[in-house]
């Protein structure tokens, strides 16, 4: 099964017919998929079940419907067990950006949390779920896939907001403060901490 959200709220793809019993079960084949992203963008349905027998090839066809960009970043923690957090537009998020051209994912990741936090000396430790969501950019709608990794520091220096990505806040949070910024941050984030803690 794969989970994309548009805001807050999940689509699931999937090859299981045990969802059949949930409301909002369709077939592909009996669907206009942009349809369905919009009542899920106006808050008309909470969560939209797609099946189809071939996943793969399905998630292939359902993502290239949209305009693909891939990103990477990381959950980063540091000598004290803390993770790594960015404010971004009145919201908690985790470091992450573009993949550039002539780079690796993991190469992203590193630079990509580097340029927004200015923390350094970081090792990737492993590969952790990939996200994705939509979201309309200039009456356009985007898939984003974002691949994470878990990464640890020693970094002891000063966190640097990368202030023109409108990132307004770094912060090394424990997990008592993390518990805290749940409540202000995207449903794949949140996904991806508990698993980390």
């Amino acid at each position: 099964m794969f989970t994309v959200f548009i805001n807050d709220y999940p689509i699931y793809l999937t090859d299981n017919l045990q969802y059949s019993t949930e409301i909002n079960f369709f077939r592909i084949t009996d669907i206009n998929v942009l349809e369905f992203i919009k009542r899920l963008e106006v808050d008309e349905m909470e969560d939209l079940y797609l099946y189809d027998e071939d996943i793969e090839m399905f998630f292939e066809k359902f993502k290239n419907t949209f305009k693909v960009i891939e990103a990477a970043g990381g959950v980063v923690i540091n000598s004290k067990n803390e993770r790594l957090f960015i404010y971004r537009n009145n919201i908690w998020d985790l470091p992450k950006g573009k993949i550039e051209n002539s780079e690796t994912i993991e190469q992203a990741a590193v630079r990509e949390v580097e340029e927004e936090t200015g923390v350094k000396e970081l090792e990737i430790i492993k590969a952790l779920d990939t996200t994705y969501h939509i979201y309309k950019y200039k009456e356009e709608y985007v898939f984003k896939i974002s691949y994470w990794f878990e990464m640890k520091t020693s970094f002891t220096g000063q966190l640097l907001p990368q202030f023109e990505e409108g990132i307004t806040k770094v912060e090394w949070l424990n997990e008592q403060e993390i518990k805290e910024v749940m409540k202000n941050t995207y449903a794949n984030i949140k996904l991806l901490v508990v698993d980390s803690i």
